[in-house]
C-alpha cells in the first residue's frame, strides 16, 4: 500500500497543475470508485463540475483538494475532493488525446490557470481505492489540516479559508513525522502506554500518520528494535531515536519518489519510485544484514509481513 513517501511525491506532482484549475467534465468509468461518496455519481459530478481547485493538501496517506464552487450555487461551501490510493490506486496528469490508461476509473478534465486543458486520471486495479466529496471541518489544535507546500496564504496576505480544515472523514488521522505541526511528545507518550508491539504502534494512523509495514520495517532495522517489543518497554532514548529514523528515512523515500516493487505504484507521470535500492530490511529475504551479516527474516505478521535481522533485532524481555 502506498505510504506517505508515495503519497507525498503524488502531492507534489499534482500541485502545480491542479492548483486554481477549474474542472469542466467528470467521467465516471466505474462507481465502484466512488463508493465512499454518499451522494453517488451524479452528485458527485454535478458538485465537481464548475468547481476550482484551490489546492492540494496532504495528511499522512489522505490527500485532498479543497473546492471552491462556482458563485451562485447554493449548498455546503466548505467541501474538498478526497482521494485515497488504496492498495493500487495511481492519480495521473494528462494531455487530451494522451493514450488510454489502463484500468481508469475516472476521468476529472480541467482547465489549468495558464489555460491548457488537461486531465486528471483515478487508476485503480484493485479499486480498495477511492474519491469522494467530504465537508471540511476545523482542526482539532486550530492548525492547518496537512501539507500544501506554502499555498496557506493567499495574495491578499491573508490565511485562505481551507487552510485549518480537514475532511470529516480524515479528521481522526494523527499528524505524521514531516508535518511542521507533529507532535513529538503526544507520540511519546502514547508510547508508554502501549503494550502492543512497536511495529503495531507505528502502523496505528491515531498515534503518527503515513507509515505502513515497508518504512516501519526500515525504521526499526535501523533502530536495532525486534517488531513485537514492546512499545512501552521502549526507554525514552530509544524512542526518541526511532522517531528521528523514521523523520530520516521518511524524508529520503520523498526525496527519491517512493518505492516501487511493482505497476501498482506510480507518480503522476507513471513513473516508478526508487526507494528500493535503499532498502534495508523490507523485502531483503534471505540477503545478508549490511550491518552484521545475519540473513534478513520474514515472519508473518498481521496478514503480512514483518522483515528484521533476528541477530540485530532480538525480542528483550
Amino acid at each position: 500500500m502506498p505510504e506517505l513517501p508515495e503519497v507525498e511525491t503524488v502531492r507534489a506532482g499534482l500541485a502545480p497543475a491542479l492548483t486554481n484549475a477549474v474542472i469542466t467534465a467528470v467521467e465516471v468509468l466505474d462507481a465502484r470508485s466512488l463508493k465512499r461518496h454518499q451522494g453517488g455519481v451524479e452528485d458527485f459530478k454535478a458538485t465537481m463540475v464548475g468547481s476550482k481547485i484551490l489546492a492540494v493538501v496532504r495528511r499522512g496517506k489522505f490527500l485532498w483538494l479543497p473546492l471552491e464552487l462556482p458563485s451562485g450555487r447554493s449548498g455546503f461551501h466548505q467541501i474538498a475532493m478526497v482521494g485515497h490510493l488504496g492498495m493500487s490506486g495511481q492519480m495521473l496528469l494528462r494531455t487530451p488525446g494522451f493514450t488510454d490508461d489502463k484500468l481508469t476509473r475516472v476521468i476529472v478534465k480541467a482547465t489549468a490557470e495558464d489555460g491548457e486543458e488537461i486531465e486528471f486520471r483515478f487508476v485503480d486495479q484493485r479499486i480498495f481505492g477511492s474519491l469522494a466529496i467530504d465537508e471540511l471541518i476545523p482542526t482539532a489544535d486550530g492548525l492547518p489540516g496537512g501539507f500544501s507546500d506554502g499555498l496557506e496564504i493567499g495574495i491578499d496576505g491573508k490565511l485562505n479559508w481551507w487552510v485549518n480544515l480537514i475532511p470529516a472523514s480524515a479528521a481522526h488521522i494523527t499528524r505524521d513525522p514531516l508535518d511542521q505541526h507533529f507532535d513529538q511528545k503526544f507520540v511519546l507518550d502514547k508510547f508508554k502506554k502501549k503494550n502492543s508491539g512497536i511495529k503495531r504502534v507505528l502502523l496505528d494512523q491515531q498515534t503518527l500518520s503515513g507509515i505502513g509495514n515497508i518504512y516501519a520495517d526500515e525504521a526499526l532495522w535501523r533502530s536495532k528494535l525486534h517488531y513485537d517489543q514492546p512499545a512501552s518497554s521502549l526507554s525514552s532514548a530509544q524512542a526518541r531515536d526511532l522517531l528521528a529514523h523514521v523523520r530520516e528515512i521518511l524524508a529520503k523515500a520523498v526525496a527519491e519518489g517512493g518505492t516501487s516493487f511493482d505497476e501498482q505504484y506510480k507518480n503522476v507521470n507513471g513513473e516508478s519510485g526508487y526507494f528500493a535500492v535503499s532498502l534495508n530490511a523490507y523485502g531483503m529475504t534471505g540477503t545478508p544484514c549490511k550491518r552484521c551479516g545475519t540473513l534478513i527474516k520474514r515472519d508473518s505478521w498481521m496478514n503480512r509481513g514483518s522483515h528484521f535481522c533476528p541477530k540485530c533485532q532480538k525480542l528483550k524481555g
